[in-house]
């Protein structure tokens, strides 16, 4: 394992002068919140050796410019929302909290562009940018994710089949380099081909390769009009194939998720909500959006034609504002019902008409090692969770009492999913990233010489190492 230099009180001292008195944090029991993410295992929590609170670009640079001399580790932080240990500091070393640069800076209403620091949270981006009158369509789900961290694993969400991930978003980049230098990507163009697209190289580069200060955010119009429609089914393999049906019709929705009727009873006991319908094993949540209520009205019609044609039970229209809030709401905090007995959420992509063949074996898997395993998704895109769980469900809510022997189960489960994965022409993170918890499974993705490269960039952009170690792939 890599060895790096064991901060020392002159290395507080400095980076002390550069953040203010107020911005930096050493006593152990304050550095806890900044140990760790939102994955359950405390086995990859860390404590740094201090935590840094920057208040600009210049801050940040002044801070990597001291580590790299020192070699002392960086490790980059936003909301602390991963779900895959990526903000984790593995070698201790300096923990950078972007919670001081939390800014939206402009919203440029003649370019549709908004220019936003990276600590800004996803909640307050979309308040700020929907009272000016604008849309942000990337919703990855968790809204106290922030700006930073979002291009860092270029989020997904479920609005990603129609409008596609932050990449598709992101037009320009302020970086700080390892190596302390700042280097501008991009701007507000529409269209770059001068040279080599380094802006999409740092997009989803969890940290590793620079970090950033500044985004340029692409806008668009909110629609005029939008439709949900909830779709019960008896069994998923109808509903998984109902999607392909509905695109080949011509109708893009803004989303299309499917829901395991477990996970929505769950989620429902834990928010206190209702989902619109009752029946069904499997459930499609579809979002439409366009130009009128009259196109709604046509394309829902469409749809629903469909869902009925492949056995949907019934079609249900979530036509006020509330009502899909709440459908919205369940979908949205699936993760934090389960998360007291989750021990891992997987984040597999397959191609779309493998997402039921890949579910019927997440039962099978299931059913062999008495462990059980919800599962939803992103119909249209191919990107399924799978919750990996210490516990069942008892009389409609989560049992407290673990599966008995689930430590040694737990990884068979893992590797057989994965495996599952490959074969079927999968990858094995859709929006979560790599980070420090699959990077294991990284090689079932990716072949040696792809990898290979990776290492290369990561030592031209970072040569001795310093910038979120341990991530991705390990440090040679």
């Amino acid at each position: 394992m890599r060895q790096y230099k064991k901060i020392d009180e002159q290395d507080i001292n400095k980076i002390r002068e550069i953040v203010g008195e107020n911005n930096i944090i050493t006593e152990q029991e304050k550095m806890l919140d900044y140990s760790h993410d939102e994955f359950s295992l405390a086995k990859i929590t860390k404590i740094p050796d201090a935590v840094a609170k920057p208040r600009s670009a210049a801050e940040v640079s002044e801070i990597l410019k001291l580590a790299n001399k020192e070699s002392v580790p960086v490790t980059p932080r936003g909301g602390g929302t991963g779900l895959c240990g990526g903000c984790v500091p593995v070698f201790g070393g300096v923990v950078l909290s972007f919670e001081n640069m939390n800014k939206l800076l402009e919203i440029d209403c003649e370019n549709l562009m908004a220019v936003a620091e990276p600590g800004l949270t996803l909640k307050e981006f979309y308040e700020n940018i929907e009272k000016a009158g604008f849309f942000f369509p990337p919703h990855p789900g968790e809204e106290s994710a922030t700006i930073g961290g979002v291009v860092a694993t270029n989020a997904g969400g479920a609005r990603a089949v129609k409008y596609g991930v932050i990449r598709n978003f992101i037009r320009g980049l302020e970086v700080s380099l390892p190596t302390g230098e700042i280097i501008n990507l991009g701007g507000k163009i529409i269209k770059n081909s001068t040279g080599y697209n380094l802006l999409n190289l740092l997009i989803g580069s969890e940290g590793t390769l620079g970090i950033v200060t500044k985004a340029v955010i692409s806008l668009m119009p909110p629609p005029a009009a939008t439709i949900m429609l909830v779709v019960p089914y008896d069994n998923l393999s109808d509903a998984i194939k109902t999607v392909p049906e509905i695109i080949r019709n011509k109708i893009m929705p803004m989303a299309v998720e499917f829901i395991e009727r477990e996970l929505i009873t769950v989620t429902e006991e834990f928010l206190r909500k209702e989902w619109p319908c009752k029946g069904g094993e499997a459930h499609l949540m579809i979002i439409l959006d366009g130009s009128s209520e009259e196109e709604m009205e046509k394309l829902s019609q469409s749809i629903a034609q469909t869902c009925l044609d492949y056995n949907a039970t019934d079609v249900f229209v979530a036509n006020t504002m509330q009502k899909q809030q709440d459908v919205m709401d369940i979908r949205s905090q699936i993760y934090e019902a389960l998360k007291p007995q989750t021990i891992e959420a997987l984040d597999i992509t397959v191609p779309r008409a493998e997402i039921a063949n890949h579910v019927e074996k997440v039962h099978e898997i299931s059913k062999k090692y008495g462990m059980w395993l919800p599962t939803c998704g992103h119909a249209a895109d191919g990107n399924l969770h799978t919750f990996l769980m210490k516990t069942c469900m008892k009389d409609r809510k989560l049992d407290d009492a673990e599966i008995e022997g689930w430590k040694e189960k737990y990884p068979l489960v893992r590797k057989e999913l994965h495996e599952d994965c490959k074969m079927r022409g999968g990858i094995i993170s859709g929006e979560h990233g790599i980070g420090l918890v699959k990077k294991e499974y990284l090689p079932l993705s990716v072949d040696r010489k792809q990898i290979e490269l990776m290492k290369m960039i990561k030592k031209i952009f970072d040569p001795n190492k310093i910038l979120n170690p341990g991530k991705i792939f390990d440090i040679d």
